[in-house]
């Protein structure tokens, strides 16, 4: 099999090894970049400003954890 037979064929093996189609699979990992695009702006943001989002951050890594923990 060659690489490029490889790398297509991992479209289909790795959203299949979650149980997911790709879509599904591209759907979820966008919200999941989504989300924490978000955690990490808030972060940035309690950075320079302690008393704004002090725990906005922590929350939603503890909720993207827990939904790839139950995901499984």
């Amino acid at each position: 099999m060659s690489q490029i037979d490889s790398f297509f064929r991992a479209f289909h093996d790795h959203p299949a090894s979650v149980d997911e189609t790709y879509l599904g699979h591209m759907r979820f990992a966008l919200g999941f970049a989504g989300a924490l695009f978000v955690a990490g702006g808030a972060a940035l943001i309690h950075a320079f400003i302690p008393p704004l989002c002090e725990t906005t951050a922590s929350r939603k890594v503890k909720t993207l954890y827990a939904r790839i923990h139950n995901r499984h």
